[in-house]
């Protein structure tokens, strides 16, 4: 294959994505291998790629990938998830752009134009995953509402009824008036916002005295049924057994006494609004009193609104507040900074409401899933700081309501045949459930029952993914689930702890008795140069696949990997992409230079065998730490090592130490060896950067499918020859002092230069060849005197010194060494006039004060070489 003059991302990553999915590469089937799976966090089914799943599936990318060329049977399950309150809003949205109203349509009709939605705009973020390079098994791709999906939900629902472990019951619940329906504690976000403080007069009955109670919510007065007092205040012991009358609706409402109301707080006067705030309802539970709920499901006011009825609660905040102003009950307002309670997912501000919901009993559930992550760390957290977000969670758990009020999801499988509150069976299909009925009512027929309308919280169905992928919920003991289950590692982000994590490893022991996963790797968040969270509001998060375009699949997978350090939020720039696609370039431009010289049968140069042997020594030391940053999940880390090991070590150096001369060949021995270790670097670039990789792989030399880079072997951990390491760290500064002076006396490369050399620490003199190579030298000698009018720098205790031809300004070479003496013995008196400080040398820490020393020890050795060299010139 003619090799393109550069490297073109487009055109390479559709053509080996075709070819690893046409030759089945990703595909999965138990066999006898060592299983590695991941289960991906299925998206939402509305969703677009943006760079948080960005981020987290290129790490699941290269996680498999390594599995793969480690010779593990990987298995990467993608799917999606049917996000019920997302996917029902955006086809309300839809329909009413079409002048259908969710009102109108039947259960039936409703689901039909949700398929519909589904079918034609859902999963567009799977294909665009593909665009990234994700090897997933895509044969294996599930959705939360398949049917084999939707039956181990409603399962697991009735196992969970028949072990007493569901209930319905009536509830103060988190309303979203927007979605109208309920969320879990988890799903509202409470944030800090600055309101307003009403006080109010309620009229005592049957007399002109007035009480005063705070209030953040004037529209909620309508509600009201009483006024608390502390019995032990002794303010207000004149107004036991009286009555109130409640401004506006004039609704005669008892004063209650209560030892849980604050006397300091506010007035000491309560008023009592049971169906709306839980605590209130509490104290009418207590206090038998009436429950008036003011709103609509939308937060508009019902007929208790009186003439605000219809109009949404801020309105009607604003507006009550100025008539109770106007009827002189408003006594004065004060600023007030309080939590609200937002819908994570519409943002809108939550409503208490009553409601009859389904729950889950989560204290003993949960029991096992605190064991295996706190106390003997079955299941792993990376970074571990997240077990103390986990601990207080898990130890801080409420039962799980777990009913939605939407049409979009599993239907819970509770069915009704009569009035009283008993009256409902719960069943895996109608067919049963009648059965259920009969048993307790032999005159039930069909007709008689009514399923309950309410359908299942989204997570219900997405913490049994695990299992219900490989089909472990409706046949457990399947060869699927026995092989796969657990899975090996999770990724994902920290947002989503408790939702989802925590909640499949409950349902992990419950229904396996096994974790789900060994590993959980929590990602940061993505946020902008100026750390500010990515959103489409602040328009700060840039197109996903524009940057796939412009910088190639590699090169965002390698710019988002090189900006992210493991469970730390990442600072995305893209300039980080512009870094992948260089390093991209770099490797493209080294393997063209490879490609391009003339082999021969030669004998080996020394300074190439020795190279050979270093970078062999150095490639082994890298894949150790690669090995060592993997098993941390620092796999950041273990792309840094392999970018500087390619660019720094390979191309910089091994390629300089090997390059034939100009227009010479290369022997053939060396060549091989070059394309070998090449090879080598493919192997370990290739999870990150795999569209490149097998690129240069298949370019290389023909190769069979069987050969593919993708199904390699990751390479074998051989001995480290550090000595070798340390000897060529020694010489890369030698090389460096030569190149220094060339660079800083524009001595041309292709002049000859001798070096000499003055104590000869790390002389075994095997480098020698390699410097010599590198910086054009006549000859290396060691001295055992320092030499006149020559040049000079030092390495550890070694001085080396450049015999000076008629090239250069001996006057301005004086002047110059003159001015950086003058310079260095000005900042040695600094740093001694520091040290001679008692004060520093006893308070500062140890370390500080060794480095001030070491400042001392460093300068006052360049001053002797920077004398010398001065003595020799003059």
């Amino acid at each position: 294959m003619e090799i393109p003059s550069k490297y073109e991302p487009n055109r390479v990553e559709e053509h080996w994505y075709k070819y690893w999915t046409k030759h089945d590469f990703f595909s999965s089937k138990p066999d006898e291998r060592e299983p590695y799976t991941i289960v991906i966090p299925p998206p939402n089914v509305t969703g677009v790629l943006h760079m948080g799943h960005m981020l987290n599936n290129t790490i699941q990318d290269v996680l498999i990938r390594r599995a793969r060329l480690l010779g593990k049977n990987a298995c990467w399950v993608p799917g999606m998830d049917h996000a019920s309150i997302a996917t029902e809003a955006k086809v309300v949205a839809k329909l009413k752009d079409e002048g259908i109203a969710k009102a109108d349509l039947s259960r039936e009709e409703f689901l039909k134009h949700a398929w519909d939605w589904t079918d034609e705009y859902g999963g567009v973020i799977l294909q665009q995953l593909k665009k990234l390079g994700c090897s997933c098994d895509w044969d294996r791709t599930k959705f939360t509402m398949d049917d084999d999906m939707s039956a181990s939900v409603i399962k697991v629902f009735v196992d969970l009824y028949e072990k007493g472990l569901v209930y319905r019951g009536y509830r103060m619940v988190n309303w979203d008036p927007e979605a109208k329906t309920t969320l879990s504690d988890e799903e509202v976000i409470y944030e800090e916002r600055q309101g307003t403080l009403y006080y109010l007069a309620y009229q005592i009955e049957g007399s002109d005295e007035k009480v005063t109670i705070a209030t953040t919510r004037p529209e909620t007065i309508l509600g009201d049924t009483a006024v608390c007092i502390n019995p032990n205040d002794e303010r207000y012991h004149h107004l036991r057994g009286k009555k109130v009358i409640v401004p506006i609706c004039n609704r005669v409402i008892p004063i209650i006494e209560d030892e849980y109301v604050d006397i300091e707080f506010g007035t000491g006067c309560l008023k009592v609004t049971p169906a709306h705030d839980e605590n209130d309802k509490n104290l009418g539970d207590k206090h038998n009193l009436e429950v008036v709920d003011i709103f609509n499901e939308d937060a508009t006011l019902n007929s208790y609104g009186l003439h605000y009825q219809g109009k949404d609660r801020f309105v009607v905040r604003k507006e009550i507040s100025k008539e109770l102003d106007e009827k002189g009950f408003l006594v004065k307002t004060e600023q007030h900074t309080n939590k609200v309670g937002t819908s994570e997912r519409t943002k809108a501000v939550i409503e208490p409401r009553l409601s009859d919901q389904w729950f889950l009993k989560m204290e003993n559930l949960s029991k096992p899933a605190i064991e295996g992550v706190l106390k003997t760390g079955d299941v792993k957290l990376y970074p571990k700081k997240f077990e103390n977000t986990y601990r207080h969670w898990m130890e801080n758990i409420r039962d799980w309501n777990i009913s939605r009020q939407l049409w979009w999801g599993q239907q819970i499988p509770a069915y009704y045949y009569g009035d009283a509150k008993d009256d409902v069976v719960v069943a895996e299909s109608r067919e049963e459930a009648i059965k259920k009925a009969s048993s307790k009512n032999p005159e039930i027929q069909d007709s008689d029952l009514r399923q309950d309308a309410d359908v299942l919280d989204t997570w219900f169905s997405s913490w049994l993914w695990p299992i219900s992928v490989f089909g472990g919920i409706l046949e457990p003991e399947n060869d699927e689930v026995n092989y796969y289950y657990p899975t090996s590692d999770l990724v994902t982000g920290p947002d989503i702890l408790f939702f989802w994590v925590a909640r499949m490893i409950i349902a992990g022991y419950e229904y396996r008795g096994k974790r789900p996963f060994e590993n959980v790797y929590l990602t940061g968040l993505v946020r902008d140069k100026q750390r500010r969270k990515m959103s489409k509001q602040l328009g700060n998060s840039p197109d996903a696949l524009k940057l796939i375009e412009n910088f190639g699949a590699d090169g965002v997978r390698v710019g988002l990997l090189l900006s992210s350090a493991a469970g730390n939020d990442l600072m995305f720039d893209e300039a980080l992409c512009q870094q992948g696609k260089n390093f991209a370039n770099k490797i493209w431009n080294a393997f063209r230079l490879i490609k391009g010289w003339e082999i021969a049968d030669l004998p080996q140069p020394e300074s190439a065998k020795i190279g050979i042997e270093w970078y062999t020594a150095k490639f082994n030391q890298t894949l150790a730490e690669i090995e060592d940053h993997f098993s941390k999940y620092r796999i950041s880390d273990a792309l840094m090592a392999i970018y500087k090991l390619v660019w720094d070590d390979f191309c910089s150096w091994l390629l300089e130490i090997v390059k034939p001369a100009y227009q010479q060949p290369i022997d053939r021995f060396t060549y091989d060896a070059v394309i070998h270790l090449f090879e080598q670097n493919l192997k370990i670039l290739h999870p990150f950067m795999p569209f490149l990789s097998e690129e240069v792989w298949q370019h290389i030399t023909d190769r069979t499918p069987e050969q593919a880079l993708i199904v390699s072997k990751w390479p074998k951990q051989d001995e480290v020859n550090s000595s070798l390491i340390t000897d060529f760290d020694f010489a890369a500064e030698v090389i460096s002092g030569v190149r220094t002076i060339r660079k800083e006396k524009n001595i041309p490369q292709k002049e000859a230069l001798e070096l000499s050399v003055l104590n000869s620490e790390n002389g075994s003199g095997q480098m020698d060849v390699i410097i010599t190579k590198l910086t054009n030298l006549s000859k290396i000698e060691t001295i055992d005197a320092t030499l006149d009018g020559a040049l000079s720098f030092r390495v550890k205790s070694n001085e080396y010194f450049i015999p000076i031809s008629g090239a250069i300004d001996i006057e301005a070479e004086i002047k110059k060494i003159t001015e950086e003496l003058n310079y260095t013995k000005g900042f040695l008196q600094s740093v001694q006039k520091k040290l001679s400080n008692d004060r520093f040398v006893n308070n500062a820490p140890e370390k500080v004060v060794d480095i001030e020393k070491k400042k001392a020890a460093d300068a006052e050795a360049k001053i002797e070489t920077l004398q010398k060299s001065l003595a020799s010139l003059e």
